[in-house]
């Protein structure tokens, strides 16, 4: 459940981002992994998949960083460190 949590935030972050910039797409997405987010690299990509299916994010390149540091502030986050944006591409 947390995991769900943590990507519906990361939808909010990057759908709030989008609406500053109509009529673009996100191309390119840094990612950081907190050590106690219960969440792997492969598990994060899958769950982006679905989370963001058909949206503008949908094709985006994932560069995902994963922390092993159990200390950090943010250990149980997901964090978005970076977005890249292009306009969006007619279909």
């Amino acid at each position: 459940m947390h995991e769900q949590a943590l990507m519906a935030e990361l939808k909010q972050v990057v759908d709030q981002l989008l609406s500053k910039e109509p009529g673009t797409r996100v191309t390119r997405v840094r990612l950081w992994i907190g050590a106690l987010s219960h969440l792997t690299e492969e598990d994060l990509r899958q769950r982006w998949a679905e989370t963001f299916a058909q949206t503008p994010a949908e094709k985006a390149e994932l560069e995902v960083e994963c922390s092993e540091d159990l200390e950090d502030p943010r250990a149980l986050s997901v964090v978005l460190v970076d977005l890249d944006l292009a306009p969006s591409v007619p279909a």
